[in-house]
Parts: C-alpha cells; structure tokens; sequence
C-alpha cells in the first residue's frame, strides 16, 4: 500500500501542478491557482502519516518505508524549485512572460548556481535521513531497522556527492572558451 501510496503522490505531485498553473495562466484565476499549488505538501502529509500507521501497525521496517522517507525528503528539498522551474516555462510559453533564466555557464557563476542546486540537495537528503532516524527512534530495538539505515547511507552519498561537484566548479571553474584561447598565449 505504501508503494502505491508514493506513486500516487508523483501523480498528484503532476496533477496539481498542472492544475494549478493552469488556472493561473489558461483561466486567469492566480489566486485560486496558487491555492491548488499550496496544497501540494498536503501529499507529504498524508503520505508520512500512513507510513507512520503502517510502521504502528507492526509492519516490518523496508524498503517502502525507505522510499517513502526519501520521497517526502526530496519533495521537501526540490519540491519549490521544480514547482519555479515549471512555473517560468509555462508563464514564458502560454502567458506571454519573459523568457526563463539559464543558468550561468562560466566562472564563480556557475560555481554559486551549483552551490545553490547542491543545498536544495542536502535539505532534501537531511530530511530523509532526519526521517528515517524518526522511524528508527519510533520502530526501537523491537524491529529490523537495517534497511532503513542503508538508506541514510545513501543519503550521505547523495550529500557527498553534491558537495564534490560544486567544490569542483569552486576549485575548477569551467572557462569560457575565448578565455581559455587568451590564457594560452
């Protein structure tokens, strides 16, 4: 029921943000807009508080329970921006808005951008990681609990990689090409 419970979270992820932009840009209506928008986290909560029944009701510790930590983490973390990201394009596709802003290419630029999509990262991984300490905490040494720990592994792995990456654009920031032409001479 959990697995079925976080697809149907995608989808209704999908469903009111499309309805939403919808009636912010197709039927002129961007209050009521923003309040189908708003009720996006309302999925999370639903969606943590069955996970939390489910665990109650005796249920083994895994891998549902993982994913559905994880999911409500990363919606935490990358809800908003994917939710702007979408946002801009519609407005610039069907409402006449400015066109959207690409990311700086070059130099510190890019390093802060990346720095910036690296902490939407880590908020997304420590709030899984937080909620699955939860669940550890709440199961106690009556129940397995491996699984959910090898997920707060990979989310340390989620948080070290993103952390290498922008360091690399810190330490190695990527040049524009005339600049790499004139730095040769």
């Amino acid at each position: 029921m959990i697995v079925t419970l976080i697809v149907l979270c995608e989808v209704g992820f999908w469903v009111l943000l499309a309805a939403g932009l919808a009636l912010r840009y197709v039927a002129r209506k961007p209050r009521l807009g923003a309040a189908v928008l708003l009720c996006e986290p309302l999925l999370e909560v639903v969606l943590l508080v069955v996970t939390a029944m489910d665990l109650k009701n005796g249920a083994e510790p895994g891998l549902r329970h993982g994913i559905a930590a994880v999911y409500i983490g990363f919606t935490v973390g990358l809800g908003h921006s994917t939710i702007k990201w979408v946002d801009a394009r519609v407005a610039h596709r069907f409402a006449g808005g400015p066109p959207p802003v690409k990311p700086p290419r070059y130099g510190m630029a890019r390093a802060a951008h990346e720095w910036r999509t690296a902490a939407r990262w880590i908020v997304a991984a420590v709030t899984a990681t937080a909620l699955l300490q939860a669940a550890i905490w709440y199961i106690g040494e009556s129940g397995d609990t491996g699984s959910l720990q090898t997920w707060q592994q990979k989310m340390l792995w989620v948080i070290g990689i993103n952390l290498a990456i922008a360091g690399g654009y810190t330490v190695f920031p990527k040049q524009e090409p005339g600049d790499r032409a004139g730095a040769g001479r």
